[in-house]
Formats: structure tokens, sequence, C-alpha cells
């Protein structure tokens, strides 16, 4: 992203909530943050700490701001060229290690998610050389997401004959813890 579109992103967000509000916004892209996908961008976004410190956590403080500017929060992620907007609390340092509010759109799922019909997210952690094999695919256009990606591997292995096997052999052990 051209450093004009990052600062247009910048003051775009702080004009959108009251002075003094905003501490930094960060304009991410794909290699900068690991959990934006390639061909994304995102913004974090540090608002000042409450007067009275210690009133509560920073997590409620994080809370209680985003839904106080639920609607400018909603502008915002209809406005913005982001895949993800996220809220966190400043202060002397700024920490990529306290607590966060994220908003992300609800991303369009390919036709074959479509057919799977319900889909239960699941949490993932890949190493430097997975993540890269993952966003490699995504960047080959194979899938439009690291999401998708891990559908179209799953697909892939439940196509091998291998893995209708190994569905019998749990289905056996299944049998046989039964009849203890």
């Amino acid at each position: 992203m051209d450093p004009t579109t990052a600062d247009r992103i910048e003051q775009q967000v702080r004009s959108a909530f009251p002075q003094d509000t905003i501490q930094q916004v960060q304009v991410l892209e794909y290699g900068q943050d690991p959990e934006i996908e390639p061909g994304q961008s995102a913004v974090k976004i540090f608002i000042n700490p409450p007067q009275r410190p210690g009133a509560e956590s920073g997590h409620e403080t994080l809370r209680r701001f985003v839904q106080a500017n639920r609607e400018t929060v909603h502008r915002l992620r209809r406005e913005l060229p982001l895949s993800l907007v996220e809220f966190r609390l400043g202060g002397e340092q700024l920490t990529e290690h306290g607590p966060a509010i994220r908003t992300a759109p609800g991303r369009q799922e390919s036709p074959q998610a479509d057919v799977a019909g319900e889909l239960t997210s699941v949490m993932t952690r890949l190493g430097p050389e997975d993540l890269a094999t993952v966003d490699t695919l995504v960047t080959a256009g194979i899938a439009n997401s690291r999401a998708e990606v891990l559908r179209w591997a799953l697909g892939r292995i439940r196509e091998q004959p291998a893995y209708a096997q190994i569905q019998d052999r749990v289905r056996e052990i299944s049998e046989l813890k039964a009849q203890f």
C-alpha cells in the first residue's frame, strides 16, 4: 500500500472519533502481521487509556469503547478497504500483548463451502513453513483465503484410498472400546 493511501486511511480513522481519542493508527499489509492474508490489509487502532487508570480491565475498556462507537466502527468497516480492524489500548508503550478487539467482515465462502452445509470454525497455529505454503496457495489462486486452502487440503486427503482405510480402522477401534 502506498504511503498516500495509508495516510488517508489514518486520517479517516482519526477524524471518525473525537479528538485525542486515538493514540496511534497502524495500517498494515500482508507480510507485516501474520494474521493478514495475501492481498489483504488491516488497521490497528490504539486508543488512549481512560483518565482513571485501573478503574476497569483493558479488555472492558476496549469493549465499552467499541460498543459506544458501534455505528462509527461499522461505518469504517464499510468504507475502508481493509480486511481487519483491530482496537488496542494505548499507553506509554504500545503493546501487541495486551487485550484487543477485532472486527472483520464476514467472508464470502467459495461455492464448495456453500455445498458443504454448516461449517465449524477451527483455529490453528501454523509455523513459518506451513504458513508460507498456505499463503503460496492463496496467492496462486488455489483458494481465496487461508481457511479455504485448509478446507481444500482436507478434501484432497479425503480423496485418497488410504483415508477410507483409516476411517475403517477408527470404526473398528470404536467398536472394540465399546466392548469394554
